[in-house]
C-alpha cells in the first residue's frame, strides 16, 4: 500500500506555518486600521516577505516544494488549508490576499501555455504579480451555466464583452483569469459546455473596474469588459473547455475555505475563554457561570469536529483528487456553519464589547459571514451531499 507524507513531516511547510503563526498584534491592528487598498497591499507585501505566496503555485511552475504532499503540477490542499487556518486566526486580510494568489493563477497552471506559465506563475509565487479570479456575474453565481460574458473569436485574437462582479482584488490585480462564453446560450441545455477560460491583463484596453464595499473590508468590485482584445495565446485550455478548469480550480481550493473558517472560529473561542476568565460579575469571573461553561464546551466540540472534517477533506483531496468531492462538501458545509455559531456565541459572551468596532470578535463576526456564501453556498454543499447519499448510500469513515 502506498504511503503518503503528512504535513507534520514536511519541513518546508512547518517552517512556513511557523512564520504564519508569528503574526504580531501590531500587524493585525495595522491591517484593520489602514484604508482598504493600503491594507491589501501591506498584507501582500508581508506574505511575500515571508515567502508564503509560493505555496499558492505548483512547484513545477515556481512554487514551494510540497515534499510529496501533492504532485509537482498542483498545489497541496493540505498545505494551503494549514496556512489559511493560521492566517485567518490573525487577520482576514492576510487570509484573502494569500488565497487569491492561488484562485486567480491556478487556471493558468491547468490550461496555460508553457510560455504563459513560465512568464506569470513564478511572479505570482514571489508576490510580484497580484491575481484575480473572474467567475461571478450579476446573473451567474452558483450556476456557472448562466455566464453571459462573451468572447468572440476573430483571427488570432478574442474580443471579450460583459461584466463580472464580486471580484476580489478588482482594481488591484495585475491580471484576471476570466470565464467567458464562446458558444451556446446562458442557462440553456448546453450553457456549461460553451465556456472558455482566458488570461486577461489588468491594463487591457476596454477593461474597467467599479469598486463597492462589503461588510468585511477587502478589495472587491465589478470588472467590465468593453470589447477587450486578447491574443489566442491567452486562452487557457481548449475552446469550450473552461468550465472544467473553473470547477477544477474551485475543487482545489474549496476545502481551504473550511480551514479559514476553523482559524476564525479558534480565534473567537480563544477570545471568549480569555474574556470569561478575566471579566468579573457579581464578585466572580464569568467563567464560573455554568451556562457559559456549557457554551464553551459546545463551541470547542464543534470546532474540533470542523477541524477533523477539514483535515480529512484536505488529505483525501491531495491523495484522491475528485474522488474526495463528498469530503470537501461536508467540510465546507460543517466548518463554515460551525464557525458562524462559535463566533456568534463569542460576540454574545463579550456583551457590549462584542459589537464595539475594532475588537477582535467584532471583526471576526464580519469576516465569517461570507464564508457560507462564496465558493459554493451551504445550500449547494447540501445538494452535493444529498445527491451522493441517494445514489451511493451513506459514506464510510
Amino acid at each position: 500500500m502506498k504511503t503518503h507524507p503528512r504535513p507534520q513531516d514536511c519541513a518546508g511547510l512547518q517552517s512556513a506555518l511557523g512564520r504564519a503563526r508569528a503574526v504580531e498584534r501590531e500587524l493585525e491592528d495595522e491591517l484593520e486600521s489602514l484604508p482598504e487598498d493600503e491594507s491589501a497591499r501591506r498584507a501582500m507585501a508581508w506574505l511575500a516577505e515571508q515567502n508564503l505566496t509560493s505555496w499558492m503555485v505548483p512547484s513545477a511552475f515556481g512554487g514551494a516544494d510540497t515534499e510529496g504532499l501533492a504532485s509537482p503540477e498542483t498545489v497541496s490542499v493540505q498545505a494551503v488549508a494549514a496556512l489559511r487556518s493560521e492566517l485567518s486566526f490573525a487577520s482576514g486580510m492576510l487570509d484573502v490576499m494569500l488565497v487569491m494568489q492561488g484562485l486567480g493563477s491556478y487556471p493558468i497552471a491547468l490550461g496555460g501555455s508553457e510560455q504563459l506559465k513560465a512568464q506569470i506563475l513564478p511572479k505570482v509565487a514571489n508576490g510580484s504579480l497580484l491575481a484575480a479570479f473572474g467567475l461571478t456575474e450579476p446573473g451567474a453565481g452558483s450556476s456557472l451555466g448562466e455566464v453571459s460574458t462573451r468572447a468572440a473569436h476573430g483571427g488570432d485574437e478574442w474580443v471579450l464583452t460583459g461584466q463580472k462582479t464580486f471580484i476580489t482584488n478588482a482594481g488591484l490585480a495585475d491580471f484576471y483569469t476570466v470565464l467567458a462564453r464562446t458558444s451556446g446560450t446562458p442557462g440553456g441545455r448546453d450553457g456549461g459546455d460553451g465556456l472558455t477560460m482566458f488570461f486577461v491583463p489588468a491594463d487591457s484596453l476596454g477593461l474597467d473596474v467599479k469598486r463597492f464595499e462589503v461588510m468585511a473590508p477587502h478589495p472587491i468590485g465589478e470588472v467590465h469588459f468593453s470589447a477587450v482584445r486578447i491574443p489566442d495565446t491567452y486562452r487557457l485550455g481548449p475552446v469550450n473547455g473552461g468550465l472544467a478548469i473553473a470547477l477544477g480550480t474551485l475543487a482545489r481550493f474549496r476545502t481551504t475555505v473550511a480551514a479559514a473558517a476553523c482559524g476564525f472560529a479558534r480565534r473567537a473561542l480563544t477570545e471568549s475563554r480569555s474574556h470569561l476568565n478575566s471579566r468579573e460579575q457579581f464578585g466572580k469571573p464569568l467563567s464560573a457561570n455554568q451556562g457559559l461553561r456549557f457554551d464553551l464546551a459546545e463551541m470547542e466540540t464543534r470546532l474540533i469536529a470542523a477541524e477533523l472534517l477539514t483535515e480529512r477533506a484536505a488529505r483525501r483531496s491531495d491523495e484522491l483528487g475528485e474522488v474526495a468531492a463528498r469530503d470537501v462538501a461536508r467540510a465546507k458545509l460543517f466548518a463554515t456553519e460551525a464557525a458562524a455559531y462559535i463566533v456568534d456565541r463569542a460576540v454574545q459572551h463579550h456583551g457590549g464589547l462584542g459589537v464595539k468596532r475594532g475588537t477582535p470578535v467584532e471583526r471576526i463576526y464580519r469576516e465569517i459571514r461570507a464564508l457560507r456564501i462564496y465558493e459554493g453556498t451551504s445550500e449547494v454543499q447540501k445538494l452535493i451531499l444529498a445527491k451522493a447519499l441517494l445514489q451511493h448510500g451513506p459514506d464510510q469513515i
